[in-house]
């Protein structure tokens, strides 16, 4: 074997995957067909589960200050995600570049071999392994992994070579998107629908201004490459009336509103994740983050079953999980571009919509949808308001000093939470003592509702709680093996 897993792609999703299977002492390669990354960023700022995720792995340190928000939006009615309690707010403006440059250092760091300049040909999974034809300054060769990861975008080579389904819609419409200087425009942050179609304004760092334009009715055009910026100034001014020719581009790009999902994410030895298993309308920044995610679900999985901690079905969990969180992707997206690109046919149900979102229950859920708090895995039966869900940020002091619920998630390990000084439970823990870190600490300060009255809790490397005490049908054991293997 050249590698253990073999992670095609060095976008946010690749980059995060690698991380993720070297904190659990995995060997990756990372292949990336560029030479080196391009700047553009068509992904902006982090939903709140990012920067949960990315606070649990301390990554987010690396980002510096980064404007914070609670406003947001669902299909272009104005959203305020401060309805969920105690999360964390979602980050604005952070450019798609920047995320990518803090996770390669990241991963880099933690020793994952990444190669550029290298160009996934074939890929062949003989069910023993699977031979990976790439093309490289030094030529053509053919690497062998026992893993294979496809994270290489919506156009996925390796989704492709490897034979997955991916059924769906095809666009309808295509959008413009240019980032621009040298002209002052007034800020549109959620949108605006006009007549004709959509437009978007919103400010990046350095000056520069980022527009996504929709004229409704023009169909979407097979391109060789992004569409001029002459064309983008156009489609400005049919919509607006206002003249932006004049203004710098400094990057231009088009999408449309394709809608499809992969049936399966593994095949044999052969797994996809972000763009590559899904693709939508970036409805509200989902899409890059859905594929950090999808990477944060994977990561300790495969990495456990590398180093041989778990039984094969683990990953089968990986395509339980996450297929079912793609899906509603989808679904949502859908719903905001039927929303806010679509004429005036759709204003009563805008309006109807609207008054809806006027009531705290709805506007809670439209935002845990969006955001990625709303998810619950399967973990097995019980009462526990916790049981499948993401662990909230919890203060808590130890034998050790004051820690947090989030600081015990960065070595990437299981964490088995006392939080009434049980010998007994600690015991029947103690089995598993390479694999999970079993903390005995008393909450501090206010803690969430959803605690309240919890003695126990199992988490995941990916920071959703397995188990809870009390609420939780299954035994600490089985919970154990379930999701860390046999000791």
């Amino acid at each position: 074997m050249d590698a253990p897993v073999i992670v095609v792609g060095a976008g946010p999703a690749g980059l995060m995957l690698a991380g993720e299977l070297r904190l659990a002492g995995a060997p990756v390669v990372v292949l990336e067909r560029l030479e080196r990354r391009t700047g553009e960023s068509r992904g902006l700022g982090f939903t709140t589960r990012t920067m949960e995720t990315f606070d649990q792995r301390g990554i987010l340190a690396r980002f510096g200050d980064v404007e914070r928000s609670t406003l947001g939006h669902f299909g272009g009615l104005p959203l305020d995600f401060g309805v969920l309690d105690g999360a964390c707010q979602a980050a604005k403006t952070v450019p798609q570049s920047v995320t990518e440059t803090h996770l390669e250092e990241w991963a880099a760091g933690l020793g994952a071999d990444i190669r550029r300049g290298q160009e996934v040909l074939s890929v062949h999974d003989d069910g023993e392994g699977v031979d990976v034809e790439v093309r490289g300054p030094d030529g053509t060769r053919t690497l062998r992994t026992a893993w294979l990861v496809g994270c290489d975008g919506g156009r996925s080579t390796v989704r492709k070579a490897a034979g997955f389904d991916f059924p769906g819609t095809a666009a309808t419409m295509e959008m413009f998107l240019a980032d621009i200087r040298g002209i002052e425009l007034k800020p549109r942050m959620i949108g605006e629908t006009l007549p004709g179609g959509m437009v978007m304004v919103g400010p990046l760092p350095g000056g520069t201004t980022r527009i996504v334009v929709c004229e409704r009715g023009r169909p979407p055009q097979r391109r060789e490459g992004p569409p001029s910026f002459d064309e983008v100034a156009a489609a400005w001014q049919r919509l607006t009336g206002d003249d932006i020719s004049a203004a710098e581009p400094v990057w231009v790009s088009a999408f449309g509103d394709a809608a499809r999902q992969v049936t399966e994410y593994r095949r044999g030895r052969v797994l996809l994740a972000g763009d590559a298993a899904h693709i939508h309308l970036p409805a509200g920044g989902q899409g890059m983050n859905t594929g950090i995610q999808d990477a944060f679900n994977l990561g300790w999985k495969l990495a456990a079953v590398v180093r041989e901690r778990a039984p094969l079905s683990l990953l089968d969990t990986y395509h339980t999980e996450r297929h079912a969180v793609g899906r509603r992707l989808l679904m949502n997206t859908r719903a905001q571009g039927l929303l806010f690109l679509s004429g005036a046919e759709v204003q009563p149900l805008r309006d109807s919509l609207k008054e809806l979102m006027a009531y705290e229950d709805v506007a809670r859920h439209l935002a845990a949808m969006v955001t990625g708090l709303e998810i619950r895995y399967e973990v097995g039966t019980g009462s526990h308001p916790l049981l499948g869900r993401r662990m909230p940020h919890l203060e808590l002091t130890g034998p050790d000093g004051p820690t947090s619920s989030t600081a015990l998630l960065r070595p990437a390990r299981g964490v088995l939470l006392d939080l009434a000084d049980n010998p007994r439970l600690r015991r029947r823990a103690a089995a598993w003592a390479e694999r999970v870190d079993t903390v005995t600490a008393t909450p501090l300060g206010t803690a969430p509702d959803a605690t309240t009255g919890t003695t126990a809790l199992l988490i995941r490397p990916d920071g959703y709680v397995a188990w809870a005490a009390p609420g939780s049908h299954h035994d600490l054991p089985m919970a154990l093996e379930r999701w860390f293997g046999t000791p």
